[in-house]
């Protein structure tokens, strides 16, 4: 791993805490800039297949969840911890089911439930992008359907 502030391999981890759902959360600091950093790591059990649109499978990737939820919050006020939560929450939710493969419509049905209930306006903000908006009428039947 690198840091991602100067791109150096040289971290030493400073305290390593054990997390709900076997997950590790470790405090890093870059031995070259001394910026630090939190990792999370756990153990894959099997390997999670998401099934594209367009009939692709690739790799469950939970930093891909993270990123979009992190669109979807940016001005709203949700913590860094509630969106590591809810891509960790649909993520033990799939794991717990024993699949091996999963739609990414199911993946994006299970974000959209989660952040519904958080918080109304990054719900509405992931829905135009994960269900493609392309007209404001878009927007009604969305409202509607809640």
């Amino acid at each position: 791993m690198n840091c991602p502030f100067c791109g150096s391999s040289e971290l030493r981890t400073l305290e390593t805490r054990d997390s709900p759902n076997n997950m590790n959360r470790r405090r890093k600091e870059c031995i070259s800039c001394g910026r630090r950093i939190t990792t999370y790591e756990y153990i894959e059990l099997i390997e999670l297949m998401v099934k594209k649109k367009d009939g692709r499978l690739e790799r469950f990737n939970l930093d891909k969840i993270i990123r979009g939820l992190q669109k979807a919050a940016e001005k709203r006020p949700i913590s860094p911890e509630q969106i590591r939560d809810i891509a960790e929450k649909v993520r033990q939710g799939i794991l717990s089911e024993g699949k091996e493969v999963i739609s990414s419509t199911d993946v994006g049905d299970r974000i959209m439930a989660h952040l519904r209930k958080l918080d109304y306006v990054a719900y509405v903000r992931f829905a135009s992008v994960y269900r493609e908006f392309k007209e404001p009428e878009d927007f009604e039947k969305l409202m509607k359907e809640g």
